[in-house]
């Protein structure tokens, strides 16, 4: 039977040796054998470790706790780094540790499994004179040891199955140990998406096009910026980058940012070819490439184009990224905005219990933040779908709360697009005020053209008060700048929905489909189908449309709904619940 047991394994090597040894063999061997002999193997002694393997100029060390592994480590490096303080930088060895707690199967004297296997690969990823550390590592020695951390987030480390928590370990006084020997230090990432869009590269030749790359570089970093759940760096910092060779890793280290949107711009003839790509500078992994054409004949206006397509785009896709980080960390170890990220997936379920969950985890984050406004307005939308789906037990109660929750989140910020646009659907929805719905939706989209949430919600309070051609552009626009939006059943509805009050049937239809095949569970996209194939004269599907609504809201009655706030949706829409045959 194989033996195992738990450990804390220290893995470390030599930060370029192959050069150190090109340029002087002798010299840098004997230099490896004093590190060795004078500073490492003493302090693994004298921290109750035990060297298992030397392999060149890197070595593994096995130590019976995290505590004790990270005081070696710490105090190995300290002393390597004062005793190479003399010497010139081409001949200064420096080292690379990682930490990491886990199973190892032994093997005689020798060490092998994941727990090793990790350890390895965060001594490869550290900085020269850093450790890294997994998170297993952290928790037991958070509390132990006088050091900083630094939250590297998730990573994906070479032939390990799952991602990584790393850590970078300083000292606890100034700099993490990932800013050591020169390098810019290693800036905190902030609670919200962070992104650097750094200048385009001009493939072309021609200083003209020059003009033309920095200038939708500056237009796709302003449209960025109108969206106040990201963190976006500012023109003059990613501007310091042009016309240099650059590493997305130590980008996103000196920025603080864990994405970088990078790009390049063509000209052949009068067509210019322009390329992005989206990366996550924690990892390096790619999550979002295109390419885009267009005609030098109006510059301004390509210049839109692009930025328009490259913002919606981008901005869903960091969103995506966030939400799967978020659900991989602990959940004895959530923040606020961990907490508004794991709603997010829940709410886009529109399931009776993802609702539910998302309200409980919302309440959670207000709890922990109050003045967060994302969570706020997430949560009021959370309710305030429950009642539109049927599922409210008491729906006073419930709008009472969702308009709550909305009022707070626009008393925390009465600027934003997000916010200004939910709550002026609700207002439309729900009060007879449309002149304030109407003002908050338009605020919304002037103050950030770019939010699909925002011309969604723009859309539904024109189809309120009647202004369908608005609702249809808006609508439109929506769809447009977020093609693959999980909430875009909701705006199909509303397209649907504007479709039926013009006697447009046969279309309303296809939206209402449309809307049901990405949610089959959304009662407003159902309504919309019987009432359109009932005009149509197609009773039996019509039937079945209804059927299938009473089946997800088994006491729908079109006097109750109308009277909750179905009232908005007009003569010709509740004729044509009737004659589907819902009850009355």
């Amino acid at each position: 039977m194989t033996a195992r047991r738990l450990a804390a394994i220290l893995a470390a090597d030599v930060v370029g040796y192959s050069r150190l040894v090109s340029a002087d063999e002798v010299g840098a061997l004997a230099r490896l054998g004093t590190l060795r002999r004078d500073i490492i193997e003493p302090h693994i002694a004298k921290h109750s470790g035990r060297l298992f393997k030397v392999m060149g100029d890197g070595f593994l060390a096995e130590f019976a706790s995290a505590v004790q592994a990270v005081t070696c480590a710490v105090a190995i490096q300290k002393e390597a780094e004062q005793a190479a303080v003399t010497l010139d930088e081409a001949r200064k060895m420096r080292l690379r540790i990682g930490i990491h707690v886990g199973d190892v199967i032994v093997e005689g004297d020798d060490l092998m499994g994941d727990g090793v296997n990790i350890a390895a690969r965060l001594e490869g990823i550290a900085a020269p004179g850093g450790i890294s550390v997994s998170r297993a590592v952290h928790d037991q020695v958070r509390d132990r040891v006088s050091v900083a951390f630094d939250d590297k987030g998730e990573i994906a480390l070479k032939n390990i199955a799952r991602p990584v928590q790393v850590f970078a370990l300083g000292d606890g006084k100034a700099a993490p140990a990932a800013a050591i020997a020169g390098s810019s230090p290693v800036l905190t990432l902030p609670d919200k998406p962070s992104i650097a869009v750094l200048p385009f590269q001009n493939m072309s030749g021609d200083p003209e096009q020059e003009y033309f790359a920095d200038g939708m570089v500056e237009e796709i970093i302003t449209a960025l910026s109108r969206f106040r759940s990201l963190f976006v760096i500012a023109r003059n910092s990613s501007f310091t980058y042009k016309g240099k060779a650059v590493d997305i890793k130590k980008v996103g280290q000196e920025l603080g940012v864990r994405y970088v949107l990078e790009g390049s711009v063509r000209k052949a003839a009068e067509t210019v070819r322009i390329t992005g790509q989206l990366i996550d500078a924690m990892t390096g992994s790619h999550l979002w490439a295109d390419k885009f054409e267009g005609k030098l004949t109006d510059v301004f206006a390509l210049q839109d184009d692009v930025t328009e397509k490259v913002v919606a785009a981008i901005q869903p896709k960091m969103k995506l990224a966030e939400i799967e980080l978020a659900g991989r960390r602990r959940p004895d170890d959530l923040n606020a905005y961990d907490l508004f990220l794991r709603a997010l997936p829940r709410y886009y379920s529109m399931t009776r219990e993802g609702l539910a969950e998302a309200r409980r985890l919302t309440y959670r984050a207000l709890e922990i933040d109050s003045q967060y406004g994302a969570a706020a307005l997430l949560c009021a939308s959370a309710i305030g779908y429950n009642v539109a789906q049927g599922w409210s037990v008491d729906v006073k109660s419930d709008y009472a709360e969702s308009t709550r929750l909305g009022r707070l989140a626009f008393a925390i910020d009465e600027n934003d697009p997000d916010t200004l646009a939910q709550i002026g659907r609700g207002t439309a929805a729900f009060t007879d005020d449309y002149d304030t719905a109407v003002d908050f939706v338009n605020r919304a989209v002037v103050l950030n053209l770019n939010s699909a949430s925002a011309w969604n919600h723009r859309g539904w309070v024109y189809r309120y008060v009647g202004g369908a051609e608005e609702a249809l552009l808006s609508f439109e626009r929506a769809i447009r700048l977020s093609p693959l939006d999980p909430m875009l059943y909701d705006t199909y509805t509303g397209v649907a929905s504007t479709f039926i009050t013009l006697g447009r049937f046969d279309e309303a239809v296809s939206e209402a489909k449309k809307a049901l095949r990405q949610n089959p569970l959304f009662t407003s996209a159902y309504r919309c189908l019987a009432a359109a194939l009932a005009y149509l004269g197609r009773n039996t599907e019509a039937e079945e449309a209804a059927a299938r609504l009473l089946e997800i809201e088994p006491n729908f009655r079109i006097s109750k709904w109308v009277g909750y706030g179905g009232q908005w949706q007009g003569k010709k829409f509740i004729e044509g619940l009737r004659l589907a045959g819902l009850p009355e």
